[in-house]
């Protein structure tokens, strides 16, 4: 996949000096103490030692995780072999960050780069018997049977009786809330509880999305899902409400070709998901049957692109998709990674104006996000003090959210 670069905001600086856009520096692991250096010196490797637990891989994958896990701690970045797939497009993507520490490469890339190297110690795209077995199945697989799921499932049959305002109020919580249901944020930072929303939304433009979608105008949405199981069923069951309540006659829901991060949802996921609705008693169970209807008459579509395991922002979409994104009334951006890519991984002033970091999208768009990292705009200031006054981790705790909008 070739990405065209597409039109983008300003570049220069604010009214005050302050830098924005593409003059903001970008995010690098290479701060003591820095989030992105957590990431890469913790979370990864804890990462490569859970996958490698998981499975009964054989001396093979064992010595290409240890050569790996050698790598991304002391040693530089290395290209993919000539025998991958996709080695021509990761050369060009990679050429000014092969040769050097993880730690200096810039953060989205590294990530992205990580998971795509991870996913080749495991033989993922090889010819062998790991081929096109997902490495991280099991952690989502065992939080879509957990507990949990069956409590906030049950929740459902107590809301069927609500108003459709108060039903359509709070399922979109529980999609915002659902994205702390990131296993790889539990890698390094322990449970997390979706349904506690003690933290703030500092950010809600949720009656503009309301205004956007009118019951029976006929919309189109668009919804680029971020992880799978808890997240991933809220997401669903907010997509049921849309095509009910007829604020959506049709919905194409966006996954990702292939694994990507630790929990990113697949079309594999989204069928075991519907299958968890289906399975459950009450209004859950109708929910999922109604998503399965969906999906068999088109009400409901399923798409993957390659761009959405690519370690760009959305500025360099390709063609193609911009295209589809275009066609919509509304895309609604799930998750701190669609967030980072949506707005720019880079040091921006919290104040800057999300709708202006977001000009160049083709067509309405909403970014429903935890705050897992540290990139955020669009905040007034007065929320910024309180928030930098609190002495919290506010930007990379999870503890709070945001719903952005811009028409």
């Amino acid at each position: 996949m070739t990405a065209k670069t597409s039109p983008r905001p300003d570049d220069g600086a604010d009214g005050a000096g302050r830098p924005t856009a593409r003059h903001a520096p970008v995010i690098l692991g290479n701060k003591p103490g820095s989030f992105a250096r957590s990431v890469l010196a913790e979370r990864h490797p804890a990462l490569i030692r859970q996958v490698r637990d998981a499975f009964p891989y054989g001396p093979a994958r064992h010595e290409a995780l240890d050569i790996l896990l050698d790598e991304i701690t002391t040693g530089v970045i290395e290209p993919l072999g000539p025998s991958e797939p996709d080695h021509e497009q990761w050369a060009v993507w990679g050429r000014p960050h092969f040769g050097r520490s993880w730690f200096d490469a810039p953060f989205l890339w590294s990530e992205s780069y990580f998971y795509r190297r991870l996913l080749g110690a495991v033989g993922y795209f090889g010819t062998g018997p790991w081929r096109g077995v997902d490495p991280f199945a099991p952690f989502k697989r065992a939080e879509l049977r957990g507990p949990a799921v069956d409590e906030e499932l049950g929740a459902l049959d107590t809301l069927a009786g609500a108003p459709a305002d108060e039903r359509a109020a709070a399922l979109l919580q529980a999609s915002l809330w659902g994205n702390r249901a990131d296993l790889g944020f539990r890698v390094t930072e322990g449970e997390t509880a979706p349904g506690d929303t003690a933290g703030a939304v500092v950010a809600d433009d949720s009656a503009l999305l309301w205004r956007l979608l009118p019951a029976g105008g006929g919309s189109t949405v668009a919804v680029v899902a971020d992880n799978a199981g808890r997240e991933l069923i809220p997401d669903l069951i907010l997509i049921d409400h849309l095509l009910v309540e007829r604020h959506a006659e049709r919905i194409v829901l966006y996954v990702k070709p292939h694994p990507y991060y630790v929990s990113d949802a697949m079309t594999a996921d989204v069928v075991d998901c519907l299958g968890r609705l289906n399975q459950a008693p009450g209004e859950a169970g109708g929910i999922g049957r109604r998503l399965w209807e969906a999906v068999a008459t088109g009400c409901l579509e399923i798409r993957v692109h390659p761009f959405f395991c690519a370690p760009l922002p959305y500025e360099d979409m390709p063609e193609d998709l911009r295209g589809e994104f275009a066609d919509v009334t509304l895309t609604i951006l799930k998750g701190d990674l669609n967030y980072r890519r949506l707005v720019g991984d880079r040091m921006l002033d919290a104040t800057e104006s999300f709708a202006g970091r977001t000009a160049y999208f083709p067509g309405a768009v909403a970014a429903f996000r935890t705050l897992k990292s540290d990139v955020v705009v669009g905040l007034e200031r007065k929320v910024l003090d309180a928030l930098e006054q609190s002495g919290g981790a506010w930007r990379t705790s999870g503890t709070h959210a945001l719903i952005q909008v811009r028409a």
